[in-house]
């Protein structure tokens, strides 16, 4: 059952921020283990049905999409391990409002779904890239396989996408041998690249602060060797990467520094979680029900719209990391969604 009459154009909080993009967990399973996100041993994941079927999420995103949402990201866990989910990209490029529709994976299970996902109209895939040293790789997601990870990313382009995003997360003490031929890499292939600081996400709680490898010292890194870097000015403002590119030769390379060089005044996200229920916060510590909603039948999408509004209206101005007023999530990035 359906109502429109509530329908508004902005979702704008308490500081003026409105909201135009929705990142949408579809599983909290994941065929590897990487330490910044998931623990090791054994894991209890959500039962089947109590994550949001492909329609569910439909009609959830098209309730955003009337409050000004335009843009979805479709996260995990790995996403590419949730049955046919080319099948959802098809309903959400289907919406009316949806300016782009992306998906971020680690790249493990590209190379079989790249052509599918294309057909079904997906506009852009962020591929987590953290190494070129298969050793790296090894430690950091307790799993082999980052040839496999390097066949999707050159099977996303055969497939014909134009728009591949590198993420690479900067980990102090492992991944400073990386960020020179991440950067190689990127430049000979024509991808976007975007190094991450180390976030407290991470299911083992190992996180500190001497582990995080901040934007600035990657950035003089690659300065070291390619030369002096300019800030890009940004299109978006609510993007959460600062772009530089060379002043003397091709390339560009974005960081995104939330630990260092914050940017909640400018964030624009909610996130709905695969078990539905909405965050309006990476880092917050209140969720918003949809599922039950969902599930307890005739609904009007009304109801769903206040759970969104509800949940903007609480939002607060910053996530504070690493500072004395920091609470650290009780859920881990895997169950909240990337």
């Amino acid at each position: 059952m359906s109502d429109s009459s509530f329908l508004s154009d902005s979702l704008v909080d308490r500081f003026g921020r409105m909201h135009r993009s929705l990142r949408v967990s579809v599983t909290d399973r994941c065929n590897i283990r990487c330490f910044y996100c998931m623990p090791a041993g054994p894991l209890a994941f959500l039962p089947r049905q109590e994550v949001l079927t492909y329609e569910e999420i439909a009609r959830v995103a098209r309730v955003a999409t009337s409050l000004g949402i335009q843009k979805f990201r479709i996260t995990g866990g790995e996403p590419l391990v949730r049955s046919e989910v080319w099948r959802l990209v098809d309903r959400l490029v289907c919406i009316d409002g949806v300016e782009e529709v992306a998906l971020t994976t680690n790249g493990l299970l590209l190379a079989e779904q790249a052509t599918q996902l294309a057909r079904a109209g997906l506009d852009r895939i962020n591929i987590s890239l953290d190494t070129l040293r298969e050793e790296i790789f090894e430690r950091i997601a307790r799993h082999r396989g980052l040839y496999r990870v390097l066949d999707g990313i050159a099977a996303a382009q055969d497939a014909g996408f134009t728009k591949i995003r590198l993420n690479a997360l900067s980990i102090r003490g492992l991944t400073e041998e990386d960020i020179v031929p991440l950067a190689a890499y990127a430049f000979e292939r024509g991808l976007e690249l975007r190094f991450i600081e180390f976030m407290p996400l991470d299911a083992d709680e190992s996180w500190k602060t001497e582990r995080v490898l901040s934007g600035d010292a990657v950035r003089a890194v690659i300065e070291d060797t390619y030369g002096p870097m300019i800030p890009v000015t940004r299109q978006d403002p609510s993007q959460p990467a600062v772009d530089f590119e060379f002043a003397d030769r091709p390339g560009r390379i974005g960081f995104i520094n939330p630990v260092t060089a914050p940017f909640c005044g400018d964030c624009d996200r909610l996130r709905l979680t695969a078990e539905g229920q909405i965050r309006n916060c990476l880092f917050s510590t209140r969720e918003w029900d949809l599922r039950s909603l969902l599930r307890e039948g005739e609904i009007d999408d009304a109801e769903l719209a206040a759970q969104f509004a509800a949940a903007v209206t609480e939002k607060k101005a910053g996530h504070v990391i690493d500072t004395p007023a920091f609470l650290r999530p009780e859920r881990a990035m895997y169950q909240i969604g990337g």
